[in-house]
């Protein structure tokens, strides 16, 4: 799905990591949220409350999951998945475009 419709998002921006990392939520009418975003080259740890299913749209980078001391290489389009109450591990390389999806 190239777009989403009927959401509400939030105005003001997600910005982390001295503004490498930005995202903007959004708002479905099932109570369901995403986040849409971009990341700029560089090295990221992401710790997670809920499920989180990471869809890559473009970009490249290496992953590390949790419980996992393997690095996984990912080019957009791809997505990978993160467990609850864990944290997962990025190395940027090209500026990525991406989607959260959280999952209760």
């Amino acid at each position: 799905m190239s777009q989403f419709i009927n959401v509400t998002a939030d105005k003001k921006a997600n910005v982390y990591f001295d503004g490498k990392v930005t995202s903007r939520t959004l708002h479905f009418a099932d109570g369901s949220i995403k986040t849409l975003g971009i990341m700029l080259p560089g090295e990221y740890t992401f710790n997670t409350g809920d499920k989180e299913i990471m869809e890559i749209m473009s970009g490249e980078m290496d992953v590390q999951l949790p419980a996992s001391e393997e690095w996984i290489s990912i080019t957009g389009p791809q997505s990978f998945d993160v467990p609850a109450n864990s944290a997962f591990h990025l190395k940027v390389k090209t500026v990525s475009d991406y989607c959260c999806s959280f999952v209760k």
